[in-house]
């Protein structure tokens, strides 16, 4: 499994080799009970342009998301794609590579 600061960053491009954009956050599910608490990645936030670092932006340290936040979250997020992280094939390389078509794609 690849780290979020390789996944940051990298380009994703689709089964046809259609560029998507390059992955801007991470969405992760906790798993509370554990004695160390894990986290699995459900899927990546792509973006066309090259958006901000958004790791972060909208929750803080217990997984809470100020009004703000959520506020300034749908300005940037706007047009950008959520990639499901089981259409991921390849992460190697400085890229993303998915099995589904860009058009199969839906909003973040």
């Amino acid at each position: 499994m690849a780290t979020v600061t390789e996944l940051i960053g990298q380009s994703v491009w689709d089964s046809n080799g259609i560029w998507v954009g390059h992955v801007v956050d991470i969405r992760a599910h906790r798993h509370r009970g554990e004695i160390q608490q894990s986290q699995t990645v459900y899927g990546l936030v792509v973006s066309g342009r090259r958006a901000p670092v958004l790791l972060g932006l909208t929750r803080d340290r217990q997984g809470r998301s100020p009004w703000l936040s959520k506020t300034l979250a749908r300005t940037v997020y706007a047009g950008c794609t959520f990639v499901p992280w089981a259409c991921v094939t390849d992460w190697t390389g400085g890229e993303v590579h998915l099995d589904v078509l860009k058009k199969e794609l839906n909003r973040a």
